[in-house]
């Protein structure tokens, strides 16, 4: 008989995920260095192709680096960057006229929500880190660069910039290779179909020393319901999701039987760009889409993260009635995304993990003393 609860046998692996953060704000490149060296350690957690090179989706969400961005606009787009911009993080096709048409759609709806273009950036990448399986599938990847009117404030700004995205998005549908990694005046997306270690060889931005973040939320993806694609790899454009949402079929539904109750100011076009969350992706894609549609919205993003992932309140009888109070008024409003879950997420602003009411997917954290505070599936990550 084993002792303990652990037994060997029984083990089952699953999605590495963690998020490391200055809790003062301080951007440093040492800070990315870490979330990869912390990836790298658990890319035990994540799928391998026969290739032997190929892995089944890494990445990671970072704080838009402002100095960095706007020294490479400078350098490649000759233009000088406004108060106010957003970086779009586009995966496009190989072919020549298909990605010529798809910046001409992406240049269209901006122009549609006011918006500017201010240029584009070819991606500096290696692709001789991918396996054959990654590169049968690599899409040219490019920022964009976009800029707001001198007069529009930052919230407007986001919900013009998630307005044109879902316009882009439907008219680009049928092209397979079209995909919007990242389009936000806050974070920027960097992943794909590579190993953990070959993340910053593939991605060259990510040995440039003047690219700093004081956030990075990070993921080593292990499949369980769809097969690796690059716009598949994690995080998403918010969170990084470990786990799985076993009521989704529930929540898409719901999604769907409550959006023409969705009303906000800043979005007051919603049913120009249903469906607000996809029936076709995984299902952290989809639990990603409804947080990134509460926060654009205008929903402070920690009380969309309760509503859509709420702890075990019901019967605890000790909690303190004004939360017992909140959490049973956040539950007339939507039914819990149910995991297991553990979530790590950030907005550029905050970095936010949580886990679902079922506790099934535990994380660990600690707060060193040079103010940085790491959350990650295990134990020694670095």
């Amino acid at each position: 008989m084993a002792n303990g609860l652990y037994r060997l046998d029984e083990f089952r692996d699953n999605c590495g995920f963690g998020l490391i953060a200055h809790t003062k704000g301080v951007t440093s490149h040492r800070l990315l260095q870490t979330a990869i060296e912390a990836l790298t350690c658990m890319t035990h957690r994540g799928g391998i192709a026969a290739d032997g090179k190929t892995g089944d989706g890494c990445g990671l969400l970072i704080q838009k680096p402002d100095a960095f961005l706007r020294s490479v606009a400078s350098e490649v787009c000759a233009t000088s960057l406004p108060a106010l911009y957003a970086l779009g993080v586009m995966m496009l096709s190989q072919d020549d006229d298909c990605r010529a048409q798809s910046k001409t759609v992406v240049a269209e709806e901006l122009a549609r929500q006011g918006l500017g273009l201010a240029g584009w950036r070819e991606v500096p990448t290696d692709s001789s880190c991918l396996g054959p399986i990654a590169l049968e599938t690599l899409p040219v990847i490019e920022h964009l660069f976009i800029v707001a009117p001198d007069d529009m404030e930052d919230k407007q700004f986001d919900a013009r910039l998630f307005v044109a995205r879902r316009h882009i998005e439907i008219r680009l549908e049928e092209d397979p290779s079209f995909y919007i990694a990242s389009f936000s005046a806050t974070v920027v997306s960097y992943k794909g179909l590579m190993m953990p270690v070959d993340l910053p060889h593939f991605y060259k931005d990510l040995s440039d020393p003047r690219l700093e973040t004081a956030i990075c939320v990070f993921h080593q993806r292990f499949s369980t319901n769809t097969l690796p694609k690059w716009p598949l790899a994690q995080p998403f454009r918010m969170l990084a999701h470990n786990g799985e949402i076993n009521t989704i079929l529930g929540n898409r539904n719901w999604s769907v039987a409550r959006t023409p109750k969705f009303k906000s100011p800043l979005l007051p076009d919603l049913n120009d760009i249903v469906p607000l969350v996809n029936r076709t992706g995984s299902d952290s894609s989809s639990l990603d889409n409804m947080l990134e549609l509460l926060a654009i919205g205008g929903m402070p993003l920690h009380r969309a993260v309760r509503m859509l992932i709420p702890p075990a309140w019901n019967n605890v009888e000790d909690r303190d009635p004004s939360e017992r109070a909140f959490f049973e008024y956040q539950s007339m409003h939507m039914e819990p995304w149910d995991g297991p879950a553990g979530l790590v997420i950030t907005d550029g602003r905050y970095a936010i993990c949580a886990l679902d009411r079922n506790g099934l997917r535990p994380s660990r954290w600690i707060l060193t003393d040079d103010d940085i505070i790491t959350v990650a599936s295990e134990v020694g990550v670095y």
